[in-house]
């Protein structure tokens, strides 16, 4: 069966090759493109997700640009990881069509509610600031997505200091909400899980060996994103998290789960932004707890789906 995913993200090395996974993926229907302020501006990552799609031959696909800022707080990028386009390291293509009009979050709101009830997955892999603005302005959209799977947070790890991930700590208010509203269920695709999504220089070569000006293309984000890794949070490869939101919907058994309550620190002197699961005591059912945490990946199932995605757009 075809999963309905609007895609909620600020492209970003990884939100690239997540656009990628959606697009080449048969068992994906990319319904639309939202994009948010986080790892550059709004105006440079709506760009670069219409500029991606274009390098994708899916320029057909909707963009629309949402909230530009967090909440509540001022708007600190990612520039250290992503560079002063969020797209460093490649040449973009020009994009071949306007963007569309209208405000994502009311797009995201229209789609929902003039879709069957239940067909529609959400898929935020950047700060969480249009879904909780939807969310705000039409709660019956909760009650009609079919689940929610989010790039964020970490229940032991941390990458804006020592317990919070980027995209809750950049607007953990708009987190707090997304977590606390009564999704059917929601997944947490954390830095526990995405820091084993290494691109190593044996994931690169396979890229490269498709031969294609697309695999190129990642080869060259790719080259970009070690860099930054290494330079700045020491990694020897780089980490790439937000595509395996899209593998955990194409095939849920590439990454293990396990439920537990998620609620998101909003007051902590040290802690703001950080994701706190309950993973004491047994692993409550799915009538008691609608969160659940991914904790472990298969590594070679995963990148395999990135392959095969970057060969059949060829």
């Amino acid at each position: 069966m075809v999963t309905k995913i609007i895609l909620d993200c600020d492209p970003g090395h990884d939100d690239a090759v997540a656009l990628l996974l959606a697009v080449g993926n048969p068992d994906i229907e990319l319904v639309g493109v939202t994009t948010v302020g986080g790892n550059q501006s709004l105006d440079k990552v709506t760009y670069n997700a219409r500029a991606v799609l274009g390098k994708a031959h899916a320029a057909e696909v909707p963009v629309r640009a949402g909230c530009g800022r967090p909440l509540i707080r001022p708007l600190k990028d990612a520039a250290d990881i992503h560079g002063e386009t969020g797209l460093d390291g490649v040449e973009l293509p020009v994009p071949s069509r306007p963007l569309d009009e209208g405000h994502a979050v009311n797009w995201i709101i229209d789609t929902i509610m003039n879709s069957e009830s239940g067909s529609i997955t959400l898929v935020p892999t950047g700060p969480l600031t249009n879904i909780a603005m939807a969310v705000r302005l039409e709660p019956r959209i909760v009650e009609r997505v079919k689940e929610v799977v989010l790039m964020g947070g970490g229940y032991h790890v941390g990458n804006c200091g020592p317990v919070a991930e980027f995209n809750i700590f950049t607007d953990p208010e708009a987190a707090h909400i997304v977590f606390n509203a009564p999704w059917h269920r929601l997944t947490m695709i954390g830095l526990d899980l995405t820091h084993q999504a290494l691109c190593t220089p044996e994931v690169q070569r396979r890229i490269e060996g498709i031969g294609t000006d697309l695999a190129w293309f990642v080869s060259g984000l790719m080259d970009f994103f070690r860099k930054a890794y290494r330079n700045d949070q020491s990694f020897v490869d780089p980490p790439v998290h937000d595509p395996c939101t899209i593998a955990y919907l194409i095939d849920p058994g590439i990454i293990t789960t396990r439920r537990c309550p998620i609620d998101v620190e909003l007051r902590g002197e040290l802690t703001v932004g950080m994701t706190v699961a309950d993973l004491n005591g047994l692993e409550p059912s799915e009538e008691e707890c609608r969160t659940q945490v991914a904790t472990k990946l298969d590594f070679g199932r995963f990148w395999a789906l990135v392959e095969d995605a970057i060969r059949t757009i060829g």
